[in-house]
């Protein structure tokens, strides 16, 4: 019985994993938590110390990036010009947009978090 309970277990959190996978790939607009960062440095940059070294790898030849301050996933930012490297670099940041197919995130809308 407590394997069938184990089992059960497993399998929901399963389904609830696919579920907010699925959900985020749909191209639902979403809002997550973290940090512009470039993808030299990815979640190393994550903090307020790194923006200048952030600001000279982008301009050495590196893309912005964004780290997700819960799961410390790195995700490439698609529309790069979106970043503006004065605003949002530097301090922890809500970021609103989706997903796209090949795993990045389309940018709408950066801004201060809360």
């Amino acid at each position: 019985m407590t394997k069938a309970f184990k089992s059960l277990g497993l399998l929901a959190a399963l389904v609830a994993t696919i579920s907010f996978a699925t959900i985020a790939k749909d191209g639902k607009t979403m809002t997550w938590k973290g940090w512009i960062s470039e993808s030299k440095c990815g979640a190393k940059g994550a903090s307020a110390d790194h923006k200048d070294c952030s600001i000279k790898c982008q301009k050495e030849g590196a893309s912005w990036v964004f780290v997700d301050t819960k799961s410390k996933k790195v995700y490439k930012i698609h529309n790069q010009d979106s970043v503006n490297a004065d605003s949002d670099l530097g301090m922890e940041v809500n970021l609103t947009g989706h997903t796209t197919d090949d795993g990045s995130v389309q940018v709408d809308k950066i801004a201060p978090a809360m």
